[in-house]
Order: structure tokens, then C-alpha cells, then sequence
């Protein structure tokens, strides 16, 4: 089954706007707000057979997507359609962010974030070689965890005084015990395949207060994937995401201790809830010196991450300018102590 929306006012094609938050025409201008779309698809049962045939039902032709694509524009009219097949029952999410930096504002953002690239090439700086800029929904997880932590340790306090003519050293031995509950909601772990997982990681945080219900009409006139991988499969990604944290609570729980020798520690970490939905990317590919850079966006709130190229004339001048200025830093103070500037 294929979705796409018509404008009631003049039956051309809408798409989703990101400035307005309502499907658009661009035809007529007219605006139709999402909320007055029913949404059945979560309880609808539709095949999962990856060997579908899809049509466009603007113009009938066939749309040929891969496997995890969820939603997608037809190649020979324009139109935004979405498959529903892979946005229903156990693949419908649960939730998602709307884009809400346009096409035209993320190009625009993206060529601010090059000029201030200090030490990339003056031709990457100018910004002026996007060879496509493409929105898409990527299938994230989002886990609550909750850790319960008992940790055993002798921690030491050290205390120096002098006494005649004698310094002493105190050494006091103490037997701690912590019994911590952790809970930390939202980690993000993005599903799909495709993806670099240290991209979209790099990407967050993302508003997650501006998470709304899913409804198709969101995905119309972007790209948008199924998951690859369950919640079970992402689960271990999850907890390595927020060890560092738990291991940091820890510590600072111990503080005030001149040392902290841990002699049994139980970190047990269990998924609480999790749950399925789509969050907005504007992935940016970049021709420079005949090399494609690619470069991802958050579609909210406009952070730009990926890896530019560096200049090494740059790098090379940025060098020599320390170096001349760690010399004349070293002949001044040779001249304030008496030794002569040269």
C-alpha cells in the first residue's frame, strides 16, 4: 500500500514543511494540519514480504526502493509517497521529530559551519561545491536503563601535622559500602544499517520534548528507513553508552578520600523500556579536490558533524606561529632576567 496526500484545494502534491509543521502545497500555498490525519497503521497488518511491487499512485510508475525504505519520492513525477507496508504493526514507531530546518536553511547552515573552518582549505571554505542534500527519517531506539550499583572499597584519609620537631603523617583506613540506583532515560542508538554509528552519536542530543505521535503525513517528501536491528540487538550498544556516566557517579560518591581501592563492584544494568522512532537528518554530500565528503545535520537544531579536509599549509603555518611565538616569549624572559634579548 502506498500513501502520498493531495491538496483538497487544488489536488496537486504536498510534502511535509518543516517551517510550518503542516503538510504544504506548493502549488497553492494551502496548509493542512497533521493532527486531522487518523493513524490506524499501528494496528494494521500488512505483508512483510521484502519482493513487493510498489506503483506510484500519482502517476502509476514503479517505484523502486530498497528493502529498508519506508518512505521515498517517485523518480518520474515528484510525488512524496510513503510505503506503509514498512511503517505498520510491529514496524510502525512510536514516535517522532519533525524536521523543522528547511531545505534552504540547512543548505545555508552548512555553508556557515564550512567558512568557520580554520584550518580547511580555502576552496572548502566557500561552500559552493553541495553536490546533494537529502532529509531523511533515521530509525533510532530510545532506552530507559536502570542500574542497580553495590560497590565495596577501603578508602584512606591522610592527615599531616608537626609536632616538636617532628612532621607526622595520619594514615585513616575506612570501609565503605555504596548501594546506587541509577536511572537514565532516552539513550539514543540509531537502527539502521547504512548509518556510521559515530556520525549519528555525534549528532545528539536531540529535543526530545519535541517528540510527537507518528502520523505518515511527517514523512512526506523526505526519505525515510525501517530499523535493521531489534531493541535486543542495540540493547548492548545502550549500556555502553551510559557506562562512563555510572562509572562517574561512582567516583563522585567517594569523594573526599585521599585514595579508593575498590574491592567488589556490581554494576547491573537491565532495559526499563524502549521504544521505536524516527529522528530528522539532513545528510550533506560535499565535492571537493575531486573527493566526496559526506556530512550529517540534526534536523532540529541545525549541528553539523562529519570530517572535513585539512589544509596541510594551514596546519604547517599554524605550527611555525607557535613556534615563532613560544621563541619570542622565551627572549623576553630572557631579557627581563638580565640575560640580553639576543
Amino acid at each position: 500500500m502506498i500513501f502520498h496526500y493531495k491538496c483538497p484545494s487544488c489536488g496537486s502534491d504536498m510534502s511535509f514543511d518543516a517551517e510550518s509543521g503542516e503538510l504544504s502545497c506548493q502549488s497553492c500555498g494551502s496548509h493542512e494540519n497533521i493532527e486531522n490525519y487518523p493513524e490506524e497503521l499501528k494496528t494494521a497488518a500488512f505483508s512483510e514480504d521484502e519482493a513487493n511491487e510498489y506503483h506510484c499512485g500519482n502517476c502509476g510508475a514503479i517505484l523502486i526502493t530498497t528493502a529498508e525504505t519506508a518512505a521515498t519520492s517517485c523518480s518520474f513525477c515528484g510525488a512524496g509517497v510513503v510505503i506503509a507496508d514498512r511503517v505498520s504493526g510491529l514496524l510502525a514507531p512510536a514516535k517522532v521529530i519533525p524536521f523543522t530546518i528547511s531545505k534552504e536553511e540547512a543548505i545555508e547552515a552548512f555553508k556557515k559551519w564550512c567558512r568557520k573552518g580554520l584550518l580547511t582549505p580555502k576552496g572548502f571554505m566557500t561552500a559552493d561545491r553541495i553536490k546533494s542534500i537529502t532529509g531523511m527519517y533515521v530509525p533510532f531506539w530510545l532506552f530507559d536503563l536502570n542500574s542497580k550499583v553495590q560497590v565495596n572499597a577501603t578508602c584512606t584519609k591522610v592527615r599531616t601535622y608537626t609536632k616538636g620537631e617532628y612532621i607526622y603523617t595520619e594514615t585513616s583506613y575506612y570501609d565503605a559500602f555504596r548501594d546506587i540506583n541509577l536511572d537514565y532515560v532516552k539513550i539514543p542508538v540509531d537502527a539502521s544499517e547504512k548509518m556510521h554509528d559515530d556520525l549519528m552519536d555525534r549528532l545528539e542530543p536531540y529535543p526530545y520534548d519535541q517528540l510527537k505521535d507518528f502520523k505518515t503525513p511527517y514523512l512526506a517528501g523526505f526519505i525515510a528507513e525501517k530499523y535493521n536491528y531489534t531493541d535486543e540487538e542495540l540493547l548492548p550498544r545502550a549500556k555502553g553508552k551510559i557506562d562512563d556516566y555510572v562509572e562517574s557517579y561512582i567516583r563522585s560518591t567517594f569523594s573526599g578520600y585521599q585514595s579508593v581501592n575498590y574491592k567488589n563492584k556490581q554494576i547491573d544494568t537491565r532495559n526499563v523500556n524502549s521504544y521505536y522512532v524516527l529522528l530528522p537528518v539532513w545528510m550533506v554530500s560535499y565535492d571537493f579536490n575531486q573527493a566526496e565528503h559526506v556530512f550529517a545535520m540534526n534536523g532540529q537544531t541545525g549541528k553539523v558533524v562529519g570530517k572535513p579536509p585539512i589544509s596541510s599549509g594551514k596546519i604547517a603555518m599554524w605550527f611555525s606561529g607557535i613556534a615563532a611565538g613560544t621563541f619570542f616569549a622565551l627572549k623576553c624572559a630572557s631579557y627581563l632576567m638580565g640575560g640580553g634579548f639576543w
